[in-house]
C-alpha cells in the first residue's frame, strides 16, 4: 500500500498533445520522495544534454511530496524544476498557497511537462482526468485577470490556479510562475521556460483525500505546532511576515542599499515590515489587520502572507495582489535607494501583476541606475527616464517598460546580466552569480553565506542554508542548540568566521533546506532557524505520511541525494568551479556607513572556503563535481555512469 502520495505522475506532451498517466513504485518514491529531487531525475531523463532552456526539448516539472494535502502547517509546497534560461544550468523553484494541496486532492503528485504547444494552451486537472484547453484569449492578460475569466469559464469558485503572467508570454528572463495571483515560483526563469511551451496555466481542482499511514501521528504533529505556535518567535514573523526583517537587517549593517554600496539606509524604518503593518495592511485603518491583512497556505497556522489595500497616486492597491515580502521591499526599496513604502508595495504588485520575480527584476532596475549614476548609461539609451537613486516614479516608468519589453525596458527583462552583455557595458556593477541577482542577504556580515552563494546549482540563494547569526554561541545556546544538534552542529562560531566547523554548519544545513525543497515543506515552518518545528518533526511527518522508517539521517540524506543531482546536472550542462564565485563589486569595494561600514569581501577567504566546502561534500576540489565515491554513496550511481566519473 503507497500512502501518502497519490501513485500518479502525469507527463504531458505539448507537442503531440498527449496526455499519459506513470504509476510509479514505492521504491521510486523513497529514493525520489517529490518536490526538487523528483523534478531533478525527470529533468536529466527527459532534457538533452545542453539544450536550449528556451526550446521544446526543456522538461518542466511541477512536483510534491507525501506530506502535501494533510491538516498541518507548512506542508502545502510545491516546486518548479527545469533548465534555466539565465545559467544554462538547473532551474528550482519553490511556492506555497493552496495549489500545491489541490494538485494532490486532483489526484496528482507531480505534473512533467515536454514539448511545447503551436497556440496557447491549459491544462486541467480535476479527480484524476486530465485535458488540455485553448487558451487564446487568456493570452496576454494580466494574473488577476486570468483568474477571474476561469473561474467563470469552469463554473468553480474553488479552483487553483498556477499561470504565466505577460512577461512570462514575453519570455523576460526573470519571469515567474504565480498562483493566487500572489504567490510565486519566482526565481531561475521558470515562467519564460513556461512561457516558451505557450502553457499560459494549469488549474486543478479535486476532492481526492490524502491517505497517510498514521493518521494519529499527523493529528499529534498537528496539534504540537498549534500549542507551541503562541507565544514563540513565529508569532511574530506570523505579524509582520518576511518584512520584519528590514530593521534587523538594517541594525546589522547588512540591508543592502544603493545597489549593494551600503548595508544601511537613510530612513530603514520608512519601509519596515512594521510600517508596512501599521499603515498598509487591509483593515489597518480599523485595527483589523490580523484579521483582514494576513494570508496563509492550505491549513497553516503562521498567517505570514501580507494582504495590502490602499493606494499609490491615484493606482489602487489591491488585496488580491498580496503584498511585498522583505526580499521585494529591499530590492525596490533599499537597493534603489527608495523609502516610499507605497510605491515599492506598488511595484510588487505590478510584478504579481505581470508575472514576474521581483528579486531579479528589482536588482537589475537597481543595476541600471548604477549604471546611470555613474555615466555609463545616459538619457538618450533609458528613453528619457532619469535613473537615479530615490527616484520612485523613474523606478516604476522602468519598470512598466521592462514588464512590457519595451525600449530600454526589453534590454531590462533579460536580467542584468544579459543586459551588460547586450550593452557591451556595465559588468563592474553586476550583482549576479550563475546568471541570478543576489538576493537581500549580506555576505560581508554573514560569511559562509557567501559560500553558499557561490556554489548553490542554481545561484545565489538566501533560501539554501542557515545564516551564520544562527550559529553564534549566544544564539545557538539560546534559540537554536536542540534543533541543530538534532544535525550534528554542536560548536558554534562567530558570524564572520571561515572555518571548517563554519562549513560544516552551511553544508549540514544546506542538506537539512534541500531535503525541505525535496519533501515538499515550508522552510520558514520545519528548518532549523524558525522554531516550530525542526528536521525531526519532518522525519516524523513523513513516517506518518508514508509509514517508513524515516529517521533524521535519511532527511539529511535525502537534502544530500538532491544537492548532489543538481551539481550533477550542472556539470553535464558544462558549469564548473569557475561558475562558483562571487560579484567582482565585492571584493573591490568597501561597504559604507553603520555596522559594516568599511567591509570588503577577499577572494582569498572565498576560494579557501569553497575547497573546504568541496572537500566536505565529496567533490572534485579542482572541477567542484560531485565525485564517482560520492554519488555512488547517495544512491546516484546512473548520473555518475552518464558523466563517465
Amino acid at each position: 500500500m503507497l500512502y501518502g502520495f497519490t501513485g500518479n505522475i502525469l507527463h504531458v506532451d505539448l507537442t503531440n498533445r498527449t496526455l499519459e498517466i506513470e504509476n510509479p513504485d514505492e521504491e521510486f518514491y523513497r529514493h525520489y520522495p517529490g518536490g526538487s529531487l523528483l523534478g531533478l531525475y525527470y529533468l536529466w531523463h527527459n532534457t538533452p544534454a545542453h539544450a536550449d532552456p528556451l526550446s521544446p526539448a526543456n522538461t518542466l516539472t511541477f512536483a510534491l511530496s507525501a506530506p502535501t494535502g494533510l491538516p498541518v502547517s507548512g506542508q502545502s509546497r510545491c516546486t518548479v524544476t527545469c533548465k534555466s534560461p539565465s545559467s544554462g544550468g538547473v532551474a528550482d523553484s519553490q511556492a506555497g498557497g493552496f495549489w500545491p494541496a489541490e494538485l494532490k486532492y486532483a489526484g496528482f503528485d507531480a505534473i512533467v511537462i515536454t514539448g511545447a504547444s503551436d497556440t496557447p494552451v491549459y491544462l486541467w486537472l480535476h479527480d484524476g482526468e486530465a485535458e488540455l484547453r485553448d487558451a487564446s484569449h487568456l493570452w496576454g492578460k494580466p494574473t488577476l485577470e486570468v483568474d477571474t475569466i476561469l473561474q467563470d469559464e469552469i463554473g468553480d469558485q474553488r479552483i487553483e490556479i498556477a499561470q504565466i503572467g505577460p512577461a512570462g508570454e514575453k519570455l523576460a528572463n526573470f519571469a515567474a510562475i504565480m498562483n493566487m495571483s500572489n504567490r510565486a515560483w519566482g526565481r531561475t526563469g521558470v515562467g519564460a521556460v513556461m512561457g516558451s511551451k505557450k502553457l499560459k496555466a494549469i488549474v486543478v481542482r479535486g476532492t481526492q483525500k490524502v491517505n497517510p499511514a498514521d493518521k494519529k501521528a499527523v493529528t499529534e504533529l498537528s496539534k504540537q505546532g498549534a500549542k507551541g505556535f503562541p507565544g514563540s518567535g513565529m508569532e511574530n514573523f506570523g505579524r509582520y511576515g518576511t518584512a520584519g526583517a528590514v530593521i534587523g537587517q538594517q541594525n546589522g549593517g547588512g540591508l543592502p542599499t544603493r545597489n549593494w554600496d551600503a548595508g544601511v539606509m537613510e530612513n530603514a524604518e520608512a519601509i519596515s515590515g512594521e510600517r508596512l503593518y501599521d499603515e498598509l495592511l487591509r483593515g489597518a485603518e480599523e485595527g483589523k489587520q490580523d484579521k483582514d491583512g494576513r494570508d496563509t497556505c492550505y491549513a497553516c497556522i503562521v498567517r505570514c502572507k501580507r494582504v495590502v489595500e490602499s493606494e499609490y497616486k491615484n493606482n489602487r492597491l489591491r488585496h488580491e495582489y498580496g503584498g511585498p515580502e522583505y526580499e521585494s521591499i529591499a530590492t525596490f526599496g533599499s537597493y534603489c535607494g527608495i523609502d516610499d513604502l507605497h510605491a515599492v508595495t506598488y511595484a510588487n504588485q505590478l510584478c504579481n501583476e505581470y508575472g514576474v520575480d521581483t528579486i531579479s527584476c528589482g536588482a537589475t532596475i537597481a543595476w541600471a541606475m548604477e549604471c546611470f549614476e555613474n555615466e555609463v548609461i545616459n538619457l538618450e539609451e533609458t528613453d528619457g527616464i532619469e535613473l537615479r537613486y530615490g527616484n520612485a516614479e523613474a523606478m516604476l516608468a522602468m519598470l512598466k517598460k521592462t514588464l512590457n519589453r519595451e525600449g530600454f525596458g526589453d534590454i531590462l527583462a533579460e536580467g542584468s546580466a544579459k543586459a551588460a552583455d547586450r550593452l557591451g557595458k556595465g559588468h563592474q556593477f553586476l550583482l549576479t552569480v550563475k546568471g541570478q541577482e543576489l538576493p537581500a542577504h549580506m555576505p560581508h556580515v554573514k560569511r559562509s553565506l557567501g559560500i553558499i552563494y557561490a556554489a548553490n546549482p542554481f545561484g545565489a540563494d538566501h533560501q539554501s542554508s542557515e545564516h551564520d547569526p544562527m550559529y553564534s554561541e549566544k544564539a545557538y545556546e539560546r534559540y537554536y542548540k536542540e534543533p541543530l544538534s538534532q544535525i550534528g552542529l554542536n560548536n558554534p562560531k562567530h558570524p564572520k568566521v571561515i572555518n571548517p566547523e563554519k562549513i560544516e554548519f552551511a553544508l549540514k544545513t544546506q542538506y537539512t533546506y534541500s531535503a525541505a525543497d525535496t519533501v515538499s515543506v515550508c522552510q520558514f515552518v520545519y528548518c532549523p532557524s524558525w522554531q516550530m518545528y525542526g528536521p525531526q518533526e519532518l522525519a516524523d511527518l513523513m513516517r506518518a505520511a508514508t509509514g517508513w522508517e524515516v529517521t533524521v539521517e535519511e532527511i539529511q540524506a535525502i537534502g544530500r541525494r538532491r544537492q548532489n543531482l543538481m551539481r550533477a546536472y550542472n556539470a553535464r550542462e558544462g558549469l564548473t568551479r569557475d561558475h562558483d564565485t562571487l560579484p567582482k563589486k565585492l571584493f573591490k569595494k568597501a561597504l559604507e556607513g553603520g555596522r559594516s561600514d568599511g567591509i570588503i569581501l577577499e577572494n582569498e577567504e572565498l576560494q579557501t572556503g569553497l575547497e573546504m566546502y568541496y572537500e566536505q561534500a565529496g567533490w572534485d576540489v579542482t572541477t567542484g563535481t560531485p565525485t564517482r565515491a560520492t554519488l555512488d554513496e547517495v544512491g546516484l550511481s546512473w548520473a555518475a555512469d552518464d558523466l563517465a566519473l
